[in-house]
């Protein structure tokens, strides 16, 4: 048989030793600087930067990129079992420098950027010294469709001049530079070859930072941007030109499905928390675990992390042996997000007012939870992009099977 769904033993070796790390060294230091009532910003600051170089000397840095720039050289399989994992700590992919966007941004980099952009870009970026975004979405156009982005870089001697307004630039409050995708060639004859894109320093001038915008969540460094004749030199061209529509999908395919490791691992974290509190309330003659209504919160729960888990391995096989993953990413990308949220709103309805209250991490959750229905492509699109494979596979082959995931069965 060539199923296998285990892990191997250094892939098992690496998800327990991040995490040892991570539910050990790091939770317990959070929970004590948490119970210093006298402890500053500037406390938790030097306690996270001591702990990423913990992770960084004990070889827990940079599980997402090839050991040959640092990284632990993990296939996207492995990667699925570590992410989530670091999901159930606070701030767990952060200390191992594999926190969204610089993840994205790391492997854009290391496969579209020139020697010089490598050297002055990434390096910083793999050693956990300089932060980035990713500039693309716009509020006067629909974010799901990349052809329609407005802002243009135009050449002028040696250097491109870009103006524009994103919005949704995540982490670009503190970041060193942004990945922005711009418009260079609007009379393209093929839509997805008008945007190029381009890395622009923080610092530049014109490029300024309107307002951070406030989600449900709160402010969460969600800046909306101008571009406001952004000068860059010719040399910032990230890739080829017409090549941005292209970059972005390579980028977004492997992160959509990066954020559906981490959130495996919110959404066990919850359905962890449901099981214990059920098991410990009591009310009307029993325990709550004792009653059909709130089995079946736990059983349909259970069957959709199964699910999730499934379809984010089977997505992360393909990645890793280079097989075609659209679908597959899809599917994941829609399926674990409404987890997410439905598994979430379930432990919050079994913990009462206490679930709702922030004295347990699940209200917050449930903030964070909504906008992975968004990010990364709405369920919509998602749900479009299913159905499209779907009956083009059943109209070129006859069968429906290699858009289910093509499995021999």
């Amino acid at each position: 048989m060539a199923i296998d769904f285990s892990f191997g033993q250094d892939v098992e070796d690496a998800r327990l030793m991040m995490r040892e790390f991570l539910h050990t060294a790091v939770k317990k230091e959070f929970e004590a600087m948490r119970n210093n009532k006298d402890a500053t910003r500037e406390d938790w600051s030097t306690l996270v930067k001591a702990l990423r170089g913990k992770a960084k000397e004990q070889g827990l840095w940079l599980p997402h990129m090839p050991q040959d720039v640092g990284g632990m050289g993990l296939g996207a399989t492995a990667l699925a079992a570590v992410s989530a994992e670091a999901a159930k700590v606070p701030m767990g992919p952060y200390i191992i420098n594999a926190q969204a966007p610089d993840e994205g941004n790391m492997h854009t980099l290391y496969h579209f950027a020139t020697e010089m952009q490598r050297e002055k870009f990434l390096m910083p970026l793999l050693e956990g010294t300089a932060r980035s975004c990713f500039s693309m979405t716009e509020p006067e156009v629909a974010g799901s469709d990349p052809t329609l982005i407005q802002t243009s870089a135009v050449e002028d001697g040696d250097d491109w001049v870009i103006n524009g307004h994103k919005w949704f630039t995540s982490g670009a409050q503190g970041a060193d530079f942004a990945i922005v995708i711009a418009r260079t060639d609007p009379d393209a004859s093929v839509a997805q070859a008008r945007n190029s894109a381009f890395i622009v320093p923080t610092d530049s001038e014109g490029f300024e930072i309107v307002r951070d915008v406030e989600t449900m969540g709160g402010r969460h460094n969600h800046p909306e941007i101008k571009y406001n004749n952004v000068r860059v030199p010719r040399e910032n061209l990230l890739g080829e030109r017409g090549g941005g529509h292209k970059l972005g999908q390579v980028r977004l395919g492997p992160a959509r499905l990066a954020h559906c490791m981490r959130w495996i691992g919110q959404i066990e974290m919850a359905l962890e928390m449901l099981v214990d509190r059920a098991q410990k309330r009591f009310s009307h003659g029993s325990y709550l675990s004792e009653k059909q209504s709130i089995q079946w919160m736990m059983s349909d729960s259970a069957m959709e992390l199964y699910a999730s888990k499934l379809m984010v391995l089977h997505a992360a096989y393909k990645i890793e042996n280079g097989m075609e993953f659209k679908q597959e990413v899809s599917m994941a990308k829609h399926h674990v997000a409404n987890t997410l949220w439905r598994v979430i709103d379930r432990a919050m309805q079994v913990h009462g007012a206490l679930g709702y209250s922030t004295d347990t991490p699940l209200a917050g959750m449930m903030q964070q939870a909504r906008w992975a229905r968004l990010a990364d492509g709405a369920d919509e699109v998602h749900q479009m992009r299913i159905a499209e494979i779907l009956i083009r596979t059943f109209n070129e082959d006859g069968s429906i099977n290699q858009a289910v995931g093509g499995l021999p069965l």
